[in-house]
Order: structure tokens, then C-alpha cells, then sequence
């Protein structure tokens, strides 16, 4: 296995009085503290013009190529050795060198990880409107089922990978260093649900009738399916999209893929950028806390998991949703029954 290292020099240069009162750009960073080992490629760190390298490094995101620096990695110590290098200093010099080596990042103004996660249609509108509203490239617009319906059934996570990476003019994670893989699972649901709304409203089955696994609490509805993890495997022999889902369908029999899926109770429209966690009280294992990940099977944007449920006794689900436009978390408690 191939490991890339990032290496600062370890130099301890004083900081004129003019450095410390701003931070310095990403060149004037890299010039003082990186180029020693990043110029030559010096006890592995990858070289400056390297496309192929920094081209692989940049689809893990700025901020985790930040926590590389910050804590350091084989021969590269904390900080690059420097201790006086800030956290928007590393972060500046990784993307100077990303742009030196093929990229198109822009420089932060400030610590850029956020605090919280923005929602998808924040990400839409500040990002990747102005490739996707109009097209720009070839890239699917924004409500354009005729596009956006073969990328979804392709697999959601062929589309996530794809902008992660980046893919044809769209640079890694679309020219954007700080979007968390999180941001963008919600940013690429957002742009589909704009797409296929018609398509992933509850049918006619789910909404007749009173429904154990059917909840409305505070204008959202929320809607639980189960299924095993060994009917998934059974669809799904051979890897593809689906089954490499949360990390892959579990081999033992004991295990369920728990499924949560969230509409406006007022438009119907499809909830894609809320945090969903879920409990699963097993009266065997005990309980088990998982975030339910963002996800589309069968044209329906959803949120799921694989837990562990052991025996034929009742299970208790309790859901907890967050939701951008809320302050409150909801929470809704189902009890599963084998049939």
C-alpha cells in the first residue's frame, strides 16, 4: 500500500512583528516552512507540481488533509515541526500546493472546516448552482429528470465518489476544499430530489390507513422499513453501489438494514438534509447508536443503516432527526416486531 505523506520543514524562524499580527497567504507559507520537503519530495512528501499525487490527496477534502498536517504523520511531526504555523496557515498551504499541482481551490480566509454542517440546498445555492443551474460543462441541471435519473440509478454512491474525485471539468469536490463528504451526499440528494420529486413522494400504500412504522411529529413525516441484511445480499451478489453501502451488507444473519425516510407533512416534498441518528434497544447485544447515512435506492432519497437484532423479541427504535430549519430535535420511537 502506497502511502503519501505530507512534510513540513521543521524550521523554528522567529515570526516578524508584521507575521503576527495577520496570517500569511498559502506561498508565502509553503516558501518558508513547506518547500524544504515538498519541492524535492524529501522522506516521501509529495511534490509540488505532482498532479497525480496532490490529485489523489485532493479528493479527501481540506479538512482532512488539515488534520494530517496538525497532527503529523510518519516522518512529518505536528504542524510540520513548526509550532508558529496556524491552523489557517496549514490549511492555505495545502491549498497553494493542491493548486500548484492541477487544482482550483480557493484560498481560505479564515479556519474553514465549518462548526456545522450545511444543508444541501445551502451548498446548491452558494456552489454548485452556477455549473448546475444552466448546465455549464455538461453538468446535470438542477431539475432535469432526463439527466439526472440514469446518475441515480447508476448507485447515489457512484455520484457521491464522482464528486468527491471530480470528474471531467468538475474538479475535486467541485473546486470546494472545505464541503465535508457529508455536504456533499446532501448537495448531490438535493439537486436529484429537485429532479424526481415526483418519484419519491409516500405511495398510495404507505399513506392509507394507519401505519405502525408511519409517524407525523412537527410537520415532518417520518416513515421506517426494515429489511435484512441477507435479502440485500441475496439482490446484490456481486459488488455494485448498493451493496457497498455503509461500508458493505454484514454477513451475519442477525443483522437488518433499518431505513428512515423523511417528508414535509405540509408540501410532501422530500426532507434530504437533516441528521438522523437511531438507537436499536436489542435485548440480546444491547443497544446500539448509528448515524443513519444519506442514501437513494429505487429513485427515493432516504437515510440507513445496518444494526444488529438478535432473536425474535420486540425491538425498540427511537429516531432522532435534526433538521436546519428546526431548533428542536425531533424524536420518534417505533417497536419492530418479527412477522
Amino acid at each position: 500500500m502506497t502511502v503519501l505523506v505530507f512534510s513540513f520543514a521543521a524550521s523554528v524562524t522567529p515570526r516578524t512583528a508584521s507575521a503576527q499580527s495577520g496570517e500569511r497567504g498559502g506561498k508565502e507559507v509553503v516558501e518558508a516552512v513547506c518547500a524544504a520537503c515538498h519541492r524535492t519530495g524529501v522522506n516521501g512528501a509529495p511534490k509540488i507540481g505532482d498532479k497525480k499525487a496532490w490529485g489523489k490527496l485532493a479528493s479527501q477534502g481540506l479538512a482532512s488533509l488539515t488534520e494530517v498536517a496538525l497532527k503529523g504523520i510518519r516522518k512529518m511531526p505536528a504542524h510540520g515541526g513548526n509550532p508558529d504555523v496556524t491552523d489557517t496557515e496549514i490549511e492555505r498551504a495545502i491549498t497553494f500546493m493542491v493548486n500548484q499541482s492541477g487544482g482550483r481551490w480557493i484560498e481560505s480566509i479564515s479556519r474553514v472546516t465549518p462548526a456545522v454542517q450545511r444543508s444541501g440546498g445551502q451548498v446548491v445555492q452558494e456552489h454548485c448552482a452556477k455549473c448546475h443551474q444552466t448546465g455549464v460543462g455538461g453538468a446535470p441541471k438542477i431539475g432535469d429528470r432526463a439527466a439526472w435519473i440514469p446518475r441515480l440509478k447508476q448507485g447515489f454512491e457512484v455520484a457521491v465518489r464522482s464528486a468527491i474525485k471530480g470528474h471531467g471539468p468538475m474538479p475535486a469536490r467541485g473546486g470546494v476544499a472545505d464541503l465535508t463528504d457529508s455536504e456533499i451526499r446532501a448537495a448531490i440528494a438535493y439537486m436529484i430530489n429537485q429532479g424526481v420529486a415526483a418519484t419519491t413522494r409516500p405511495s398510495a400504500a404507505l399513506t392509507a390507513g394507519p401505519d405502525p412504522n408511519h409517524k407525523v411529529i412537527e410537520g415532518t413525516e417520518i416513515y421506517l422499513g426494515i429489511v435484512s441484511a441477507e435479502s440485500i445480499r441475496a439482490q446484490h451478489p456481486k459488488a455494485d453501489a448498493e451493496s457497498l453501502m455503509h461500508g458493505g451488507i454484514p454477513s451475519r444473519k442477525d443483522y437488518y438494514h433499518v431505513n428512515i425516510s423523511l417528508f414535509d407533512s405540509k408540501t410532501k416534498a422530500v426532507i434530504t438534509d437533516a441528521q438522523v441518528e437511531a438507537r436499536v434497544a436489542d435485548p440480546v447485544v444491547g443497544g446500539e447508536t448509528k448515524k443513519l447515512e444519506l442514501m437513494a435506492m429505487n429513485n427515493t432519497i432516504s437515510y440507513g443503516n445496518y444494526f444488529r437484532m438478535s432473536g425474535k423479541a420486540p425491538h425498540t427504535i427511537i429516531v432522532q432527526i435534526r433538521r436546519p430549519d428546526m431548533s428542536r430535535t425531533i424524536e420518534a420511537k417505533f417497536d419492530f416486531k418479527y412477522r
